[in-house]
């Protein structure tokens, strides 16, 4: 079921809110997260920005399961997100595409996107291994699942290809197709442009937004290109050495004076609002 919010976008009636609070990460002696309080609505385009070192990936590491909170929590409805690890996380309907391509560069679109359906299977290996009735109608399933998905992403031609000879925008996308074939309520990107070109990055935006409006979930990204954070993201979040130092919707952002001051030092540039909306891509793989 799905439900619509404010301005018409249809959200799924089972995708909760993310609450994120009052989170701390240390590493020794240094704080990469210090306090961090913010809310993710259902059904929102959320992107988490700020400069090199702000403590974004960190945040991403700790909404996946992958670090641990020293303080505070992750709620996802019911689900503690920072008490789970990630296969347990992927198991609440969370699922993340990353930065740098994690695909199986020798085996075809189909067979990376599979893996994703992993955790869906209820055939065991000795069914699967005899292709016993239940595990063959159950690999059907999943087939035509991940061929829907695979046209969704503009990828359907592409499915008996092997992973490593398609483009860097065709790879980024398999990515993200990976991480539909969880069947997520929240999809988590990490830098889905980071490394494209003008006209690859309009077209994972341009995805982007068919899979919030066309699935109803919740998309929380991590991304230096801040135009296009600015275009698509209902709200942001903005780090900085670890604080939060601005949360609300995109024009708000771009305004505040410790934004303006994060990204350029300080805030006497003629136009400091779409300075920020322009500041340039950072390099792909810089530590965030």
């Amino acid at each position: 079921m799905t439900a619509a919010d404010a301005d018409g976008t249809r959200i799924r009636s089972d995708v909760p809110p993310v609450e994120v609070s009052h989170v701390s990460v240390r590493f020794g002696a240094i704080r990469a997260l210090n306090d961090v309080s913010f809310t993710v609505a259902p059904g929102a385009i959320h992107a988490i920005i700020g400069p090199n070192g702000a403590g974004k990936s960190t945040l991403f590491n700790v909404l996946s399961g992958v670090y641990k909170a020293a303080e505070g929590e992750v709620r996802f409805g019911d689900a503690r997100l920072d008490r789970m690890r990630p296969f347990q996380i992927a198991g609440v309907g969370v699922a993340r595409a990353f930065q740098n391509i994690a695909l199986s560069g020798a085996q075809t679109v189909a067979e990376n996107l599979m893996l994703g359906r992993h955790h869906l299977t209820k055939a065991g290996f000795l069914s699967s291994g005899l292709r016993l009735p239940r595990a063959t109608g159950e690999g059907r399933l999943h087939g035509a699942r991940i061929r829907e998905i695979a046209e969704f992403l503009d990828l359907g031609a592409k499915l008996h290809t092997p992973v490593g000879v398609l483009s860097y925008g065709d790879q980024k996308r398999v990515e993200v197709a990976r991480a539909l074939c969880i069947e997520p309520r929240l999809l988590l990107l990490d830098e889905p442009v980071a490394g494209m070109n003008a006209e690859e990055t309009s077209r994972m935006a341009e995805a982007i937004r068919e899979i919030r409006s066309a699935l109803g979930i919740s998309i929380i990204l991590v991304e230096h290109d801040m135009g296009m954070v600015m275009s698509l993201a209902d709200r942001v979040t903005v780090l900085d050495f670890g604080r939060l130092i601005a949360d609300g919707t995109p024009a708000e952002v771009q305004r505040d004076p410790e934004v303006i001051r994060a990204y350029l030092g300080s805030g006497d540039e003629d136009n400091p609002a779409d300075a920020v909306a322009h500041h340039p891509t950072e390099a792909p793989g810089s530590p965030s």
